[in-house]
Parts: C-alpha cells; structure tokens; sequence
C-alpha cells in the first residue's frame, strides 16, 4: 500500500489496546476491537487487523481475493547479510501446504491427504500412549511432587509423535527444536537485523535436513508418510522432491510445536477452571468437547495473514488491492455473535467445533486431528495417573511475543 494510501484511511491512532506481538492477555483489546474497530487499519504492522467471526470466516472463504501467498512471508523483511547467508546456503523452500494457493495448493493438499490418513492416527495411538504415561511418570518419579506440563510432557510428546509419523531420529528432538523455533521467531516475531542472523543459519539446516529426508526415504524407505509419499509420486502422483520436502518443511514444524502448545494450554484453561477438571476426571469422554473448548479459548495460533488480490470490502471498510490483512482467530472465537457468554470456558458448549483456531476453507489444517488426537491422549493420562494435578498460579503465566502463535513460557504443577 502507497504511503498516500494510507494517509487517506479515517482510523486515527486509537489501536484500542492492540499490541500485535504480545499475547499474554490480548483479550481486553480484542473485545474492544470488536466493538469499536472490527476492520482496523494498524499501521505498525501494515495490516487491515480484522476480528469479528463473520468477518475472519469470511476473509479465509474468499481465498481468490484474499490470498494465503504472503503467509509465510517474514513479518519484518530479511536484512541483506539473512538473505545471503539464506540463498548461499540453498534455502529456496516457503511453505508446504498453507502459503500455497491454487492449482499447486491443491494438487499438493490431494496427494498429502492420501498419505496422511486416518488409518496412520489409529496405528500411532497405542504409540502416543506409551510415550505419555513415561514422560508423565518420568515427571513423577523426580519425587517433587510438581513439574511442568510444557517442558516435562508436551514438548517431547507431540515431537517423538511426528517423528515417528515421518521416519525421524528421536535424538534430533532437541535439534529439530530449535530450528523450530527459529523459523517461529524468523517470520513471525519482530527481530532486529543482528538477531536474525543466527535464525538464518538454523533455516539453511533445517531445509538441508527436510530435504535429506527425503532421499533417505528413497534409498531406505520405511513404514513411514515420507516412504508413503515418495511411492505416490513414484506411482505417477505429481508432486516433486522439493514439494515433499517444502510439506516436511512445514509438518516438522507445525505438527509439533502447535500440538505442544495445545496440550499445554488445555492443562492450564482446565486447571485453572477446576469443575471443568474435575468434570473429564470423571468421565473421560467428555475430553474431545473439552479440546474444542480449548481451541476456541486458548487456541495455539491466534492470527494469520492474507494478501488482498483486488479491491474488496470486509465489514464494510474498503481494503485496497495488495493490503495485507491480519485475521485474527482469536479475536473471532471471543465474538458473542458466534459464542454467546464467550468469556465462560464451557466444556458443554455446543457450538464449540466452529472455533476458526483451525482456519476454514481450502487452507483448513491438515493435520487437525492428530493434534486433538495427542492432546486427548494427554489429557486421558493425566487425569488417571494425576487426578489432583493443581496449577500454580495459572492466571500470571505469560506467554512469548510474537504475532501468530500463542505460547506459554511454563505451564507449572503441583499434585
């Protein structure tokens, strides 16, 4: 958008609160701006910030004027000296499935989907439950009687889970980890120039190890969805090594960091509101209603971004072509008109599911129900091995900065 542009917009400098890059209680703002500015121009970050339901469902259905293609795109551009050491190290990866749009969207999405199947969650559940009841003992056995769900049980869990899924080495966890969170913090945390140099480099290996992976699965394939996938494209299923690679790119990250968020924030909201605890204590089959529950209130990715196409109008603003919109999720699953008493964490709520934390559209998360899957696993585990589990201080945990994905620094208990 032209400086001269955005001159012209009539929204002033009230930002009601909003603060793009801190999540530790964004919920005061977002009511605001619901309220007060539903389709506010912010322009610290230059984007449309949009936060009624109506409107964010919206903006994700119309993907040909608003467009996924930015997605990925760093929130602050590269510095020269990230760039090259990007491009010198081969990096030329972007996204798997959600920066895509279509037809590559989806031809790459319908060749993902047969491999990623129902019939691979079913196998890994067994799996995931061994792994959850040695991590939750392991936790017990260091005889404090307190731990913290974020590092003792989700951070492991959901990571030995995809590695697994796609044909890992389980000592890479810790490795994996942190390209993860480079990648996290590259594009969608506000960095400066020296501190996005080591990001670079950690983006240059992890791609490097996506596309090792693949050829491996090659020489050495295995019961495994990279195997799965290389006999896809092997039996004419047009998808490239670069694509299975760039859909490893994203799975390796989102399919573990997500899911270990999840889990921790769905430990906290049912800790910190103990009849809902208590509740799936008694009777686990009300857990799969509780995640949705905690998808809706605390869901582990509370933004996301699109590139308007052409002119269009959301809630009535006129957005010009090329804005760049920020869809706030999170904002959404707060929005009365959609959640009525939307403050109240209700296990019950019978219209949970239509949370957007998932997305909607031809963008909506592949990989949804193996983050549920693993997160009600948990949750089972512990209210049997741990049914007095207490949070401590639930209400004072922070979460990092950063525009898209809400985390919390330590999720700590007692029992």
């Amino acid at each position: 958008m032209s400086p001269t542009a955005t001159e012209t917009m009539h929204f002033g400098k009230n930002y009601h609160g909003f603060e793009p890059f801190k999540l530790t209680s964004p919920f005061g703002s977002w009511k605001e701006l619901r309220e007060q500015a539903p389709v506010m121009w912010d322009d610290r970050i230059n984007m449309f910030v949009v936060t009624r339901y109506e409107d964010v469902k919206g903006v994700f259905e119309d993907w040909e004027t608003f467009s996924s293609k930015d997605a990925q795109q760093p929130i602050r551009p590269l510095c020269a000296e990230a760039k090259k050491i990007m491009a010198d190290g081969g990096f030329t990866t972007y996204s798997g499935l959600s920066a895509r749009i279509p037809p590559e969207h989806t031809r790459i999405r319908a060749v993902a989907t047969k491999a990623f199947t129902p019939r691979r969650y079913k196998v890994l559940e067994p799996y995931i439950r061994e792994n959850a009841d040695k991590l939750i003992d392991a936790m017990i056995a260091k005889g404090t009687n307190s731990g913290d769900i974020l590092t003792d049980l989700a951070y492991d869990l959901p990571t030995i889970t995809i590695f697994t899924l796609i044909g890992v080495p389980h000592d890479m966890i810790d490795q994996v980890k942190e390209w993860a969170t480079s990648r996290a913090v590259i594009t969608w945390a506000d960095l400066t120039d020296e501190e996005q140099l080591p990001h670079a480099h950690n983006m240059v290996a992890y791609w490097n190890f996506c596309q090792s992976i693949v050829t491996n699965a090659k020489a050495n394939p295995g019961d495994n969805l990279v195997t799965d996938l290389v006999n896809l494209q092997a039996a004419g299923e047009e998808i490239t090594d670069h694509e299975i690679a760039s859909f490893l790119y994203s799975l390796l990250f989102a399919g573990h960091e997500t899911t270990t968020t999840l889990i921790s924030n769905a430990t906290r909201q049912l800790l910190i509101n103990r009849d809902s605890w208590e509740a799936i204590k008694a009777d686990q089959t009300k857990i799969p209603g509780a995640i949705e529950e905690v998808l809706r209130s605390a869901g582990s990715i509370i933004a996301w971004r699109r590139t308007a196409e052409r002119d269009a109008v959301v809630g009535g603003v006129d957005i010009p072509k090329d804005s760049q919109v920020l869809v706030v999720m999170g904002a959404a699953n707060y929005d009365p008109e959609m959640f009525p008493n939307p403050d109240k964490f209700d296990i019950e709520r019978e219209n949970a599911r239509q949370h957007l934390s998932f997305g909607y559209g031809i963008h909506y998360c592949i990989g949804n129900m193996l983050g549920k899957l693993q997160t009600r696993v948990a949750l089972e585990e512990l209210t049997a091995k741990l049914p007095d589990l207490h949070i401590v201080d639930g209400d004072s945990i922070e979460f990092g900065d950063n525009l898209s994905f809400r985390v919390p620094l330590t999720v700590p208990v007692t029992w």
